[in-house]
């Protein structure tokens, strides 16, 4: 499946658009290698995700063509998230 398709299917990202253009800016990773929106996802591939601060390690568990809210949960498993800087209050 498309890396971008992946991300919009599984909710990571809310558009396929916004994940195409993140894809291409080169801020998307699987296993390690810089991927391009039309890069392929398969199962067990680690993406690691920078949105500006947050920095998102997932590893991929299925591949659905479309899912619904409660199961777009099922196809990834969040390994590591982790903040540049951490905003939120205590």
């Amino acid at each position: 499946m498309r890396l971008d398709k992946y991300l919009k299917v599984s909710r990571i990202i809310k558009r396929r658009s916004v994940a195409k253009e993140i894809a291409d800016k080169g801020r998307i990773m699987i296993n390690g290698k810089v991927a391009k929106s039309s890069s392929d996802v398969v199962t067990n591939d680690e993406l690691v995700i920078k949105f500006g601060n947050k920095t998102l390690t997932v590893q991929v568990n299925e591949l659905l063509e479309t899912t619904k809210k409660d199961d777009a949960e099922r196809m990834y498993t969040i390994v590591k998230e982790e903040y540049a800087q951490d905003f939120r209050q205590e």
